[in-house]
């Protein structure tokens, strides 16, 4: 085994089947709490049943997949075979709040690295954003980033900003649900039948991000290449001005990056 994840909660668990795409299952290890998920994802994909012990003396990168309030009595278990290993081993952790000072703290030394993934790596497109302690080199990093490629867009951001990109990619995704589910009501009040309005929907939110990506362009710029004068969506966008949709964006996502 060369990946083990210590614990497979929702992401844990999406975490897990998105490196099953890139290297084979039989490298990879599970290990949960007294749910089954672990056992089916195992069984699932292919991979190893194991213990957080047996992952932690045989595995290269342990992912550590429970709440973070656990995650001490977790890396107290494996103190003695991380500081045996510390050289040998790449400990990601995926647990909110937990900074790569308090971790390497309770890792007897070996490399740190945090990752904030968000729910959409379920489905391959989420994002995943990294900070990683000194000590570990950019082959590991490299090496890690491929392993995490199938699970969306992986990106490297400065510890002081990883609350800020949480609030953003980790909450972002409840923000546009909303949306998309507002956008679909406004289209059922004028007629059109539910299940077409959320597929529409979601196709108009994908596409809309899918052109914003492969463009380049400011979001401002392709807002205003759909406002033509005096047209339909220049009356919608004023009364979405008028209800202050952008103040209350701005001020959710600040509100959840705690300002």
């Amino acid at each position: 085994m060369k990946y083990g994840f210590i614990g497979c909660g929702n992401m844990g668990g999406a975490l897990a089947e998105a490196v099953a795409k890139v290297v084979s299952p039989q490298e990879i290890g599970l290990s949960g709490g007294k749910t089954n998920k672990a056992a089916d994802t195992a069984a699932r994909l292919g991979a190893t049943l194991s213990t957080n012990r047996e992952i932690a003396a045989q595995c290269r990168y342990i992912f550590l997949g429970v709440k973070p309030a656990v995650v001490s009595v977790v890396l107290e278990e494996i103190a003695d075979l991380l500081a045996e290993r510390a050289g040998e081993v790449t400990v990601v952790s995926m647990a909110a709040g937990l900074t790569i000072e308090e971790l390497s703290r309770q890792t007897a030394g070996a490399p740190v690295v945090r990752i904030m993934p968000n729910t959409p790596v379920s489905v391959g497109k989420g994002i995943i954003l990294y900070t990683a302690s000194e000590n570990v080199t950019e082959d590991s990093l490299a090496e890690l980033r491929q392993a995490l490629s199938a699970a969306g867009r992986v990106d490297e951001l400065p510890e002081h900003q990883m609350n800020a990109g949480m609030a953003l990619t980790g909450c972002g995704p409840a923000y546009v649900y909303m949306f998309m589910e507002a956008l679909t009501d406004g289209a059922v009040s004028c007629g059109l039948p539910r299940d077409k309005a959320i597929k529409y929907a979601a196709e108009t939110i994908r596409g809309a991000a899918e052109l914003a990506l492969q463009s380049g362009q400011h979001p401002g710029e392709l807002k205003d290449a759909v406002t033509s004068p005096g047209g339909a969506t220049i009356k919608g966008v004023y009364a979405l001005e008028k209800g202050g949709m952008r103040g209350a964006v701005i001020e959710a996502v600040q509100k959840s990056c705690g300002k």
